[in-house]
């Protein structure tokens, strides 16, 4: 059994047992830490199905969905860069997703797929199990809010009536769409969105930062922001889950932060996706055990 599979497989799926029924798309993918988390599910609850990576380029994201009802597939994950242009391939979409406008989760449905989304959810139940608060209660500042996290937590922090949000992206031009939605949401003064040279000014209006770019999943790379921004007030959620602590969550330990990684948010979207896919509960409890043992 491999590691990570490619499309080139999928076009020849392998009869292996338990039959690979699931499996995580995205590009880089050799990282995710998913296969451990719902192997370890399906083996709780006496399903007969396996999870697996799966390497598929962006150029190959439309015939990898249409091999998934020919394979006998229950469903897939989608990762980075996926997640905004498996809307457009979906033969179905959930309100959620149709809302927030990425897909992290797909169903096959006979020979159709159906895109769910997760993220935002999961990141409402992970904020109030590590830092004991309630997103629609805080002012949030969103790093990389041009991508399909970054947009799905957006879109969420909208539903949920959050007081205040700030968008922080490389390039402004992206977040031009996300913003013009966002304002059916917010007053006008409630949304603010900038460079990251200019995001100081933001953050005496913050409670939450959300950090949703890839900048500490290198070893050596600086935080996002410095520690001499930062306050003992401020809550800190990096999506990123590596087992050290990230260059943000250290700059905020510096100051006396409290802040927590992408593990709970992996988890809590991960339990959704099963729950979707098999409509029962999730063994929530041994996936976060399978989480933490592979992430060591």
């Amino acid at each position: 059994m491999k590691e990570v599979y490619s499309l080139a497989d999928l076009r020849d799926w392998p009869n292996e047992a338990p039959p690979l029924r699931l499996a995580v798309f995205g590009d880089p993918i050799a990282h995710s830490a998913s296969p451990p988390m719902h192997n370890a599910a399906l083996a709780e609850c006496g399903i007969d199905a396996r999870y697996a990576r799966l390497h598929i380029r962006a150029e190959e994201l439309a015939e990898a969905f249409r091999l998934l009802p020919r394979r006998d597939f229950i469903g897939v994950n989608c990762t980075i860069p996926h997640k905004f242009a498996a809307l457009a391939l979906m033969d179905r979409l959930d309100d959620h997703a149709r809302r927030i406008g990425v897909v992290n989760t797909v169903v096959v449905e006979g020979d159709k797929i159906a895109g769910y989304n997760t993220d935002g959810p999961g990141l409402v139940r992970a904020v109030r199990a590590e830092l004991g608060a309630d997103l629609r209660d805080l002012r949030v500042m969103i790093l990389g809010a041009g991508g399909g996290a970054g947009r799905a937590i957006a879109m969420q922090c909208a539903f949920e009536k959050c007081p205040r949000i700030v968008l922080i992206n490389r390039t402004l031009e992206k977040l031009g769409p996300l913003v013009r939605e966002l304002e059916a949401f917010f007053p006008a003064d409630c949304i603010a969105m900038d460079e990251f040279n200019a995001l100081e000014a933001h953050l005496s209006q913050i409670d939450l930062i959300i950090n949703c770019t890839s900048l500490g999943m290198k070893p050596g790379e600086a935080s996002p922001i410095p520690a001499e921004l930062l306050s003992a007030r401020h809550l800190i959620y990096d999506t990123i889950y590596t087992a050290a602590r990230t260059p943000l969550l250290l700059a905020g330990d510096a100051v006396g932060a409290r802040g927590a990684n992408g593990l709970t948010m992996l988890l809590h979207q991960g339990a959704l996706a099963f729950e979707i896919w098999f409509q029962r509960a999730a063994p929530i409890d041994v996936m976060r055990q399978a989480l933490l043992d592979a992430t060591r």
